[in-house]
């Protein structure tokens, strides 16, 4: 049975991922798996010479997986409660582990029976925030595999179009053939969307580029349900930001490779001043990534 890992320190944004990850779990036919992350305390000296922890650490793990069983049950018995017996209903387990957050996500994503990591970013949304964040940077820059950021405020209302921001890269087909093995579960359309900046280069030699692309996919990608979209924007973040205004999507896709468009988004957003935002989920795949947990 494959899993979904949701990372969790209990925060707001991080329940509201889990309720997020419930929904998808519960039509992909995956159980759940939470995961806390625990610091040793730092040890100071005390009266007496004796150094002792800030926080004993025993009492530290009881309490963080007294949490964890606490949410895992809520979560099942809301389930229970809410969805018709008859269909599936997750299987909630947990796990805590002890080092850095990224550390600890990438040690339990590793397992064959992951497909998917869901986690909450900041409770303001901005996109430069969680992904510039030491910890969800950590966790993207190390992983292998697919990420699924949810803002804090979204809410799980069906997915009917997934748009899948691309710069024409060759591997970008691949991961579009494992993103239609998702999307088919849900019968959402995939919207490939190519965001060319105005002065890029000349409209014949970018539609060479687009038609060669798209014939790719034709013939390597099953799947009935893919459209095409250009985007002809001042940079890529206005593109992204039209698109998120009016492409009528419930997540957007991208592939996380240096130098590529993600990592020009991510740059752009951080010299803005942060000024840009999501409020739908963001699907990050590593780059050159090739396994298919949706299959």
């Amino acid at each position: 049975m494959k899993k979904i890992l949701i990372p969790t320190d209990f925060s707001s944004s991080a329940k509201n991922a889990a309720h997020y990850a419930m929904h998808l779990a519960k039509e992909m036919k995956n159980d759940l798996k939470l995961v806390n992350a625990m610091m040793i305390p730092v040890e100071v000296p005390v009266a007496g010479h004796v150094s002792a922890s800030l926080i004993s650490f025993d009492a530290l793990e009881e309490e963080v997986e007294g949490e964890l069983e606490r949410i895992a049950e809520k979560m099942m018995y809301l389930d229970g409660f809410e969805t018709p017996e008859h269909t599936f209903h997750p299987f909630v387990e947990y796990v805590k582990g002890v080092g850095p957050v990224a550390e600890v996500v990438n040690r339990n994503a590793a397992h064959a029976d992951v497909s998917l990591v869901v986690m909450g970013t900041a409770d303001d949304g901005k996109i430069s925030r969680f992904l510039f964040g030491s910890t969800t940077h950590s966790v993207i820059e190390g992983a292998t595999f697919p990420l699924l950021f949810i803002p804090s405020q979204c809410r799980f209302e069906g997915l009917h179009k997934i748009a899948f921001a691309t710069d024409l890269s060759e591997a970008d087909v691949a991961i579009i053939h494992v993103l239609a093995g998702f999307a088919k579960t849900f019968n959402a359309e995939i919207l490939i969307v190519h965001i060319c900046e105005k002065n890029q280069r000349n409209v014949v030699e970018n539609q060479l580029e687009i038609d060669s692309f798209l014939n790719e996919v034709t013939s390597k990608v099953n799947y009935h349900k893919i459209y095409y979209h250009h985007v002809l924007g001042t940079d890529v973040n206005d593109g992204l930001d039209w698109l998120a205004a009016h492409g009528q999507i419930q997540m957007l896709v991208m592939v996380h490779r240096n130098h590529g468009l993600l990592h020009k988004v991510f740059k752009g957003s951080y010299t803005q001043r942060m000024k840009r935002r999501i409020d739908i989920p963001l699907f990050v795949f590593p780059s050159g990534y090739t396994a298919n947990p949706f299959s």
